[in-house]
């Protein structure tokens, strides 16, 4: 099982938004703001080759076929981009067998289909792949309540199921989706979050961490999003989570943190469950 993290270019979310409760004058510390509040976030799918000759990508950014309206709230930029960091991986878009979206919310799933700018038409972002979604969710989506109706933008996931291409995950914790994958749920920042636990050739655990934790700075328990549906959910599932990030040491990976692609957490004096190493994947791994 081999892991390669993949970069999607970076956007801008309200820092408040992505921070919660905790007060300006602290979270600005950590991502500083500009002059409108806005704080850069990075988009991280991850790349999964099985030996089994799958090829798995996890989550796939925003995509390149929103208007510019669209991108004037969200202030998408960076070099990087799904299609080059695979091609730098030496995987192209047709090598890719399968596509786990965690959740369906533009950030995550937009990238699933593609404007080819030669024809001007939207497409699969990954032909030759199947796309997998936990059903519970699918329903959430194509049913939006008002809190998330703007999160869940149906041209993002809808194509996918008219050509075809849709699969369903099975709806249980922990559910096997492949040998070496297992499908975590949270359901504090939407319904029915998959995030994939990877076991890795050396045995240790990655945990795709997806919006359950975005970043590193997300491992405080105060610091929760205002986007989460139950952020008391959030609490009691970060709390789970961290607890067992720290007795197995596994790796969780953070697909928004701007700086920093993954991270293990240790003890405090205190007791309080912390960042520990922090870096790159191959770091860490």
């Amino acid at each position: 099982m081999k892991v390669t993290a993949l970069h999607a270019g970076n956007f801008k979310l309200d820092g408040g938004a992505m921070f919660g409760v905790v007060p300006k004058r602290m979270w600005q510390k950590l991502n500083p703001p500009d002059e409108q509040n806005m704080c850069t976030w990075a988009m991280r799918p991850l790349l999964v080759q099985t030996s089994g000759g799958r090829h798995i990508i996890v989550d796939t950014g925003l995509g390149n076929k929103q208007d510019e309206k669209f991108r004037s709230h969200f202030m998408p930029h960076g070099d990087q981009s799904l299609f080059s960091s695979l091609l730098a991986a030496g995987i192209h878009r047709e090598d890719v067998t399968d596509v786990i979206l965690t959740h369906l919310h533009f950030d995550h799933c937009g990238g699933a289909l593609w404007k080819n700018e030669e024809t001007g038409l939207t497409e699969p972002s990954f032909p030759n792949a199947r796309y997998w979604v936990n059903p519970r969710h699918w329903d959430w989506a194509i049913h939006p309540n008002e809190r998330e109706r703007a999160s869940f933008l149906k041209e993002n996931f809808v194509p996918l199921q008219e050509a075809g291409l849709l699969h369903f995950l099975p709806d249980e914790q922990d559910a096997l989706f492949c040998e070496g994958i297992k499908l975590r749920q949270y359901n504090g920042h939407t319904e029915a979050l998959v995030a994939p636990l990877i076991t890795l050739e050396t045995g240790q655990e990655l945990l795709y961490c997806a919006d359950a934790m975005p970043s590193r700075w997300h491992i405080g328990m105060p610091y929760v999003m205002a986007y989460d549906i139950r952020p008391l959910i959030t609490l009691e599932e970060k709390a789970v989570m961290l607890r067992e990030a720290l007795d197995k040491q596994q790796i969780l990976f953070f697909e928004h943190d701007p700086g920093v692609e993954c991270g293990t957490v240790t003890k405090d004096d205190s007791g309080r469950i912390v960042l520990d190493k922090s870096g790159l994947l191959s770091d860490l791994i």
